[in-house]
């Protein structure tokens, strides 16, 4: 009764009424939670992520029918990658009804990046699958607008920004340092430094190693352009 309660409260949340509810469940279903008997979420996820691409390469060819190749290509893998997908499941609070097995439960599934935009892209499958793609493109337009129309115009992945600024000046790739973790396994927090082959360095923490390299690159960037 809960799960059904539950359920029904996400897709007001979601803004899709499902026709089958037994798609909606698969796409909520981690690999960890999953049996012979009950499938999960990563096939549905394959898909979704395709669909997702489509949507927001015609999404940003749309907005600005101006812009090139080359500035298209940064804003658009902003919108899709996983750390953005993370944050709309969480605006929609797809974690309280994300089933997960109990090893995830005990580390913070519900709150986990990865987890979080997995399931994000298993939604838009099952969305596509019940409704077409009418009603994907819909919903995926209607959850990311915002950061359709304020994707800043030099969008650029951090830690890719910075390796070009190193090549155009011929050093060598920026290196990163795990400086420490702390908190609990479920909550960890890492510390990173991005160092420069010139000494120039700054250092970011956050609760994933890829978040935290990601924030120091974009410190040590901002550093050294200044």
């Amino acid at each position: 009764m809960k799960l059904a309660r539950d359920i029904k409260e996400f897709e007001t949340r979601l803004g899709h009424s499902f026709a089958d509810p037994g798609l909606l469940i698969r796409a909520l279903t981690h690999a960890s939670i999953s049996s012979p008997t009950r499938g999960d979420n990563q096939r549905l996820e394959f898909l979704g992520d395709r669909v997702l691409g489509l949507v927001m390469a015609e999404a940003v060819l749309d907005h600005d029918p101006e812009a090139s190749e080359g500035q298209l290509a940064p804003r658009f893998n902003a919108l899709v990658r996983k750390e953005a997908c993370a944050e709309i499941a969480r605006e929609i609070d797809i974690g309280a009804v994300l089933k997960i097995g109990r090893s995830e439960m005990m580390t913070g599934g519900r709150r986990k990046t990865a987890l979080l935009g997995d399931a994000m892209e298993a939604v838009i499958a099952a969305v596509y699958l019940d409704g077409g793609f009418s009603a994907a493109r819909d919903l995926i337009l209607r959850l990311w607008g915002k950061r359709i129309k304020t994707v800043d115009t030099d969008a650029r992945d951090a830690k890719t920004a910075l390796q070009e600024w190193a090549q155009a000046r011929k050093l060598p790739p920026p290196g990163y340092n795990e400086l420490k973790r702390e908190g609990p396994d479920h909550a960890p927090v890492f510390t990173i430094e991005a160092r420069l082959a010139t000494g120039e360095a700054a250092r970011a923490a956050a609760n994933s190693k890829r978040a935290a390299e990601q924030a120091a690159a974009k410190a040590l960037l901002d550093k050294v352009e200044t």
